[in-house]
């Protein structure tokens, strides 16, 4: 296991996806040893020597998401206090490339590991839905870092994808059900018809940029 190794020498790229290559393996782990500073694991504030996420509007939910369990495919819930390199290929997994030889069945399931992801960005009390609120507040969140939108503006455009996202989970309720929020159904069917798959993911091959989320 990496957590078992020096952190100079990257693992075996065998008991990895396939999609990763042994080259990208040996480039995200420079990119490892560069934030771990060495070390076996990274915490939360190896974070803070990333000039990308600085001034990213969600980079709080961006570094919680490394740490969520639930993307590390642990546990349900609970955040993980540090990551060794083995976790931080799985984190950097969900952002990889689309690949030109996968089938149909292949793409849905890739697709849905990277709505997954980002699901449980929104889904900040880790309780399996995203209310309405939650919802609007991080569509304002990420237009805030946009310095030509006024904050009214940016209010508004989140307005409208809260409205627009009501429109497609609560429509599909029947007169006598309560709405509890979003469901990760629901949240496929508002990302239907939008390229999540080439959208996001990282570029294995810079060793100065870490993963990027649109």
């Amino acid at each position: 296991l990496p957590c078992a190794q020096d952190a100079r020498t990257p693992p075996s790229p065998l008991s990895f996806p396939p999609p990763v290559t042994s080259e990208q393996i040996e480039h995200l782990h420079r990119r490892f040893k560069q934030l771990s500073q060495d070390q076996l694991t990274i915490r939360k504030e190896n974070f803070d020597s990333i000039p990308d996420l600085e001034f990213n509007p969600i980079r709080g939910k961006i570094v919680h998401a490394f740490f969520d369990k639930r993307n590390l495919r642990q546990e349900s819930d609970g955040l993980a206090d540090e990551i060794n390199f083995e976790d931080f290929l799985t984190i950097m997994s969900y952002f990889r490339p689309i690949e030109m030889n996968m089938d149909e069945e292949q793409l849905d399931r890739f697709r849905k590991e990277k709505l997954k992801f980002l699901f449980h960005m929104y889904d900040s009390d880790h309780d399996g839905k995203i209310t309405l609120q939650e919802y609007r507040n991080v569509v304002e969140e990420l237009l805030s870092g946009n310095p030509h939108l006024e904050k009214e503006s940016a209010r508004s455009i989140a307005d409208g994808a809260m409205m627009e996202a009501a429109s497609i989970c609560v429509g599909q309720m029947g007169p006598d059900q309560v709405y509890e929020g979003i469901t990760f159904e629901d949240f496929l069917k508002m990302w239907q018809g939008i390229d999540i798959e080439t959208k996001m993911h990282v570029r294995f091959l810079n060793v100065d940029t870490i993963a990027h989320c649109y």
